[in-house]
């Protein structure tokens, strides 16, 4: 597990709630899609970095 690459994808996920709840905010559909379009981004990320703790688990 990179730590490193567990925070960019907590970072993402925060930066698409921010953008999203802006998009609310202000009625911008397209900062909403956005905004959920990073999470979707950031929960990709985790997903790879659950694959590669449990290959490396499984190897040890």
């Amino acid at each position: 597990m990179s730590i490193e690459d567990r925070a960019k994808a907590v970072a993402k996920n925060v930066e698409g709630k921010a953008q999203e709840a802006l998009g609310n905010v202000t009625g911008d559909p397209e900062d909403k899609a956005e905004g959920k379009a990073k999470q979707a981004e950031s929960q990709v990320r985790h997903g790879v970095e659950d694959v590669k703790d449990q290959v490396k688990k499984n190897i040890d």
